[in-house]
């Protein structure tokens, strides 16, 4: 059985570049890679899991069409196990095309599909209940993967002994703690980005969304900001660490190869120093090459990298 289940957003995503430039109108450019890969949070943290040695299953939703094939063999090829995912006979497999320009940000081009039909009802209960951790990915981007159920989950997994880790994407129409708030308390580890933690509570600096998540009743936070490091607080404290510096070729899926190093820490009942050194360095390996996992340290890497590498993390006075 597996130790680890991921679920959340699947996607086919196609990786074009790195580029110079967009192509003008009507230019044809040529660029030394498009790269079709298993993608989305659920399926980047898997495999990125499976990459440091852990047993994990993914499950989510799908078409019935070639580019869910691109999904589940980019899975099973890296050892991740896709028998719980549903398939949707309405909607195709989510893509992303992702277009990668030299010094500028990573543009997106969208299909949503087949998430838009994930339901908490998808995540079976007897396959949960023989997890250490569950992780799900992408939560207020899933339109039918509503917050009373997935209260409901989460006190199934507190009552089974299943550590759960959750983040978040926010959607333009999303701002405010609200679809959140009635969940914090049940989750174990939440992870959202400084972006995400903006529009959830508004406050504009890490320090102050922290102290929001935390008076809205989180247990252990984590906010990554990118090559600012990170914010945490959990049992009452709270740390502040700088993000270790890496040559960035595409920052894609940095955040969830951050998620899968905490679990690792999770798994390993490392103290909270160690777990966040180890995912800061996993997450931070994840920007080395183009596409969302091909770049991440392994279990060995990243524990020879921070013994190369100094890092501090630092006591942090929440307003």
């Amino acid at each position: 059985m597996a130790t680890v289940g991921c679920g959340g957003v699947l996607v086919a995503d196609t990786f074009c570049g790195p580029m110079q430039r967009l192509p003008a109108a009507g230019e044809l450019m040529v660029v030394d890679t498009m790269l079709p890969e298993a993608g989305g949070c659920a399926a980047n943290v898997a495999i990125d899991l499976a990459h440091q040695g852990i047993s994990v299953d993914v499950v989510g939703c799908l078409g019935r069409d070639a580019s869910a094939r691109i999904v589940t063999e980019g899975l099973a090829a890296s050892g991740v196990g896709c028998s719980q995912v549903v398939y949707s006979d309405r909607f195709p497999t989510s893509k992303t095309v992702i277009l990668i320009v030299s010094g500028e940000d990573r543009r997106y081009i969208h299909t949503f599909g087949a998430n838009q039909a994930f339901t908490v009802a998808d995540v079976q209960r007897d396959w949960v209940a023989g997890l250490r951790v569950l992780y799900i990915g992408g939560f207020l981007l899933l339109p039918a993967f509503h917050s009373e159920p997935f209260a409901e989950l989460l006190r199934f997994c507190r009552a089974h002994g299943v550590t759960t880790v959750v983040d978040v994407v926010t959607p333009r129409h999303v701002a405010g703690l609200t679809g959140v708030a009635p969940l914090l308390p049940l989750i174990d580890w939440f992870l959202p980005n400084d972006d995400e933690a903006r529009a959830l509570t508004g406050r504009s600096t890490p320090a102050e969304q922290l102290a929001c998540l935390r008076d809205a009743g989180a247990n252990g936070i984590v906010i990554t900001c990118g090559p600012h490091g990170l914010v945490a607080a959990a049992h009452g404290q709270a740390w502040q660490a700088p993000a270790f510096t890496m040559e960035v070729v595409d920052p894609s899926g940095a955040g969830d190869a951050f998620s899968s190093g905490l679990i690792v820490g999770l798994l390993e009942d490392w103290d909270l120093r160690h777990t966040l050194a180890y995912a800061s360095a996993v997450g931070g390996s994840a920007v080395r090459a183009v596409g969302t996992t091909p770049g991440v340290f392994g279990a060995a890497e990243a524990e020879a990298f921070i013994a190369g590498h100094p890092w501090a993390l630092s006591p942090l006075r929440l307003p």
